[in-house]
């Protein structure tokens, strides 16, 4: 894994609250002025009020990096983030290397009753259990308790095969 070296303002290192022993892997300025930031344990973005979201790397569902933009999309209600980086060195390169290093299983099902889901298990980049999240074609509604029901019996099906 690549580190950053360039200096990481201590303004915003400070803002970050980084937890005991969150080593900062990476950071890039962004077009508003302030820093995208890989850390062990989360990525951090900032907000447009000022302050930062800090999302854990297993809650990352999926990243880009297109023209200049990093775009990030949260498996915890889908929340998306947008972000132009100005420099942006290694942070691509650590956000795919820190999600894909959280991901324990990933399975793609038919559900019984039409559609389909992805069922990922992940586990915290501070160790920990797997954790598990549904992800539902569109159109699906991921609050119907039938629905939910069909998914867990898949998810069920899954931890048996795989021992998580």
């Amino acid at each position: 894994m690549r580190l950053n070296r360039g200096p990481l303002p201590a303004a915003v290192r400070d803002e970050l609250a980084l937890e005991r022993g969150e080593r900062v892997l990476a950071a890039a300025p962004t077009r508003g002025g302030s820093y995208v930031t890989a850390t062990l344990l989360a990525l951090h973005l900032p907000t447009p009020s000022g302050g930062f979201t800090r999302i854990p790397w297993e809650r990352v569902d999926h990243a880009t990096w297109k023209d200049g933009w990093l775009h990030v999309k949260e498996t915890s209600g889908g929340a998306e983030h947008h972000v132009r980086l100005t420099a942006p060195g290694s942070v691509p390169e650590t956000v795919r290397e820190r999600v894909t290093a959280t991901i324990a299983v990933t399975h793609h099902a038919a559900l019984p009753g039409g559609g389909k889901v992805r069922i990922a298990g992940r586990r915290p980049a501070a160790g920990g259990d797997v954790r598990w999240t549904f992800v539902f074609d569109a159109g699906l509604n991921p609050s119907d308790p039938g629905l939910r029901a069909q998914a867990e019996q898949v998810l069920e099906d899954l931890r048996r095969q795989t021992g998580l």
